[in-house]
């Protein structure tokens, strides 16, 4: 009963309020069947001659690519785009994105997934990297400051799916001044007790239980 009360005050917020942001993570993408990094079943748990984190480093990529690209990652997947979210800051990057790190040349996804070993580009033979933030490497400035004034201007802010663990992503939050803080995932975060709402439940159930009006 708890629960039901939990998701009718959700409904609610999300009825009253018109500028609404949504600050999502892997746990949006383990549903769809596309594995995190530090759930029971995520990278960090599977066995690997190499650890994920170093794999999906920088100066790994520059330094093994074939091995880089054998390595299938998560949160950077183009799900939100595909559920008709028009505006969609990807602090992560995005390997539906991707570009000659020779001549800058944009790449079609195509041919970097059909490739065999190292995808390379076809107007200068440069090295293809897709268009995601390694470790090692900074956030975009321009996607970052783009998320932090939709996060500040939102009335509503529904956090899902993530375990608030990562900086400078996690760090977003301190710019909400709205109404609501929403947030949903099925473990705790260090954000719990800062929270108007808090529902731990899968985010697919809860907001699979919210009717668009």
């Amino acid at each position: 009963m708890e629960e039901e009360r939990k998701i009718e005050e959700l409904q609610r917020l999300i009825d009253t309020h018109e500028n609404i942001v949504f600050f999502g993570g892997a746990g949006v993408s383990t549903e769809s069947g596309i594995p995190d990094f530090r759930s029971v079943d995520g990278l960090y748990h599977q066995k690997y001659d190499v650890p994920p984190e170093t794999i999906l480093s920088h100066s790994y990529f520059l330094r093994y690519p074939v091995k880089f690209y054998a390595f299938v990652t998560q949160n950077i997947d183009g799900l939100h785009q595909a559920a008709g979210s028009r505006v969609v800051y990807e602090l992560h990057g995005s390997t539906h994105r991707n570009y000659c790190m020779k001549c800058g040349a944009a790449c079609d996804t195509e041919l970097v997934r059909k490739s065999s070993g190292v995808p390379r580009c076809e107007k200068c033979g440069g090295m293809i990297k897709p268009d995601v933030v390694l470790y090692e490497e900074s956030l975009n400035e321009k996607v970052l400051d783009g998320a932090i004034r939709a996060i500040a201007a939102a009335d509503l802010l529904i956090v899902g799916g993530t375990s608030l663990a990562v900086y400078p992503a996690a760090g977003l939050l301190q710019y909400f001044r709205g109404d609501a803080l929403v947030l949903i995932n099925k473990g705790a975060t260090p954000m719990d007790n800062n929270a108007d709402l808090l529902i731990q439940q899968p985010i697919g159930q809860v907001l699979g239980s919210i009717k668009v009006r």
